[in-house]
């Protein structure tokens, strides 16, 4: 499982031209979902993000995390992550888990940080969707579990 994070000082995403999620001041992940991921890899990885330092403290420093900033979280389901991109012109997604695998561990992914109290907005699952996002720094970090 990887997630891909960019602190974002807001984002969006809009699916038919209409707007199904938005955050201010937060963090948006990317997640992919690979073969072999299970609940326990999920919640491992979304603890690690509500927790990763990535926000500035009194001394300009990175040592806050999204919680103490109390910034917002907006994921979205990117099966792309999953790819392998080691030889050839054109990536393989044969590491991406399948529909169902990966819609429940999105959706279980979702409900741990909201059950930790943080705000969470979500994309539409398998969804063409456009994102637009102001990313602050810019800070971007891959995280795999």
């Amino acid at each position: 499982m990887k997630a891909l994070l960019q602190r974002v000082k807001r984002a969006k995403v809009w699916v038919d031209d209409q707007c199904v999620g938005e955050i201010n001041q937060g963090i948006l992940v990317f997640l992919g979902v690979e073969k072999g991921d299970d609940e326990a890899k999920t919640r491992r990885l979304c603890e690690r993000v509500l927790n990763y330092r990535i926000f500035a403290d009194a001394d300009d420093k990175m040592n806050l995390n999204l919680r103490q900033v109390q910034g917002q979280l907006l994921v979205v389901s990117q099966f792309t992550l999953a790819a392998d991109t080691q030889k050839g012109n054109r990536p393989s997604f044969s590491n991406a888990a399948d529909h169902e695998l990966s819609t429940h561990l999105y959706e279980l992914f979702v409900g741990t940080a909201q059950q930790q109290g943080v705000v969470c907005q979500t994309g539409q699952f398998a969804a063409d969707m456009q994102v637009e996002l102001i990313n602050d720094g810019p800070v971007t970090f891959q995280l795999s579990i």
